[in-house]
Order: C-alpha cells, then sequence, then structure tokens
C-alpha cells in the first residue's frame, strides 16, 4: 500500500508547477493540486500499478483542470494556427534569453500546446508518459511538441 504523505512530498512540487503552467495563477494551482491529493485520497486505492502514480497524478489534475476550465466557461474552440514552417534563432538570441521570458512566452502558448511543453521539457516525461497523461496519439504529442517550438521560437525573437 502506498503512503499518503510520501506521495504527497514527492510529488506535490512538480503537480504544483504543472498546475501553475495551466493555469497561470498561483491560487488557482494550489487549488488544482488540492484537489489532485483530494482524488487520490478516495481512488488511490484502485491503482493496481505502483509504478504509476505519477501518471495518475498528472492525468488526473489535467482532468481537473479541464473540468475547472469547463466550469468557468473560459474555454475557446478557437481553430489552431496552422505551423508556417521553421525560424532559427543563433546562440547568442538564446543566451540572451532567462527562464522569465521563455516562461511568460510559454504562457501566451495555446493550451494545446503549454501542455505537451510543460510536460516534456519542464517536467522531463516521455513522449510515452505524455500520450497517457493527456490521452492523445503519441504522433499528436510529437506533432503538438514541434508546433510548440516552433510558436515558442515566434514569440522569443518577437521580443
Amino acid at each position: 500500500m502506498l503512503d499518503f504523505e510520501k506521495i504527497v512530498d514527492e510529488f506535490y512540487q512538480p503537480l504544483y508547477r504543472f498546475a501553475l503552467s495551466l493555469t497561470q495563477r498561483e491560487s488557482d494551482a494550489g487549488d488544482l493540486v488540492q484537489q489532485t491529493f483530494v482524488q487520490w485520497a478516495a481512488k488511490g486505492h484502485q491503482l493496481r500499478d505502483e509504478t504509476k502514480v505519477k501518471t495518475w497524478l498528472f492525468t488526473t489534475l489535467r482532468r481537473e483542470f479541464l473540468a475547472t476550465v469547463r466550469r468557468s466557461a473560459r474555454f475557446s474552440d478557437d481553430p489552431l494556427p496552422e505551423d508556417d514552417g521553421q525560424i532559427a534563432f543563433t546562440a547568442t538570441q538564446a543566451e540572451q534569453l532567462d527562464a522569465a521570458t521563455v516562461l511568460d512566452a510559454l504562457g501566451k502558448l495555446p493550451l494545446e500546446y503549454r501542455e505537451p511543453v510543460t510536460l516534456f521539457y519542464l517536467k522531463q516525461l516521455s513522449y510515452t508518459e505524455i500520450a497517457e497523461i493527456l490521452e492523445l496519439p503519441m504522433g499528436t504529442v510529437m506533432s503538438r511538441l514541434s508546433r510548440a517550438k516552433t510558436q515558442l521560437r515566434k514569440l522569443l525573437i518577437q521580443d
């Protein structure tokens, strides 16, 4: 049996950072993480494979976020912009970027792109884990990562 306190200690910070990247608000991120652990307390015993705790928690947090967005009617069905090619920038330009600038640009990405980038680069999850968490085919995850990188480059070059 998995110890609740150990799970909270191990996963609170990564879940909070993921929630913050989704919500862009500290209070909302804290609420999402808290709700995720409420769900774990209620249903975590049903998990058969203890190696899937991380995936279960991230998936649950994402589902809670999407439910919150739907309830608050902030969800947008605007079509996604098309990828119109790669934009390169030099190593010098890259060195000038600081973490705050990159995180600010990340926050400007549509949710469909922000989620996989956050999970891949900030949480260092594999494509397979991201596909499970986002409930998407792996090809879609890879495509969204590619498009997100293109959009991030454009945003970072504009600044």
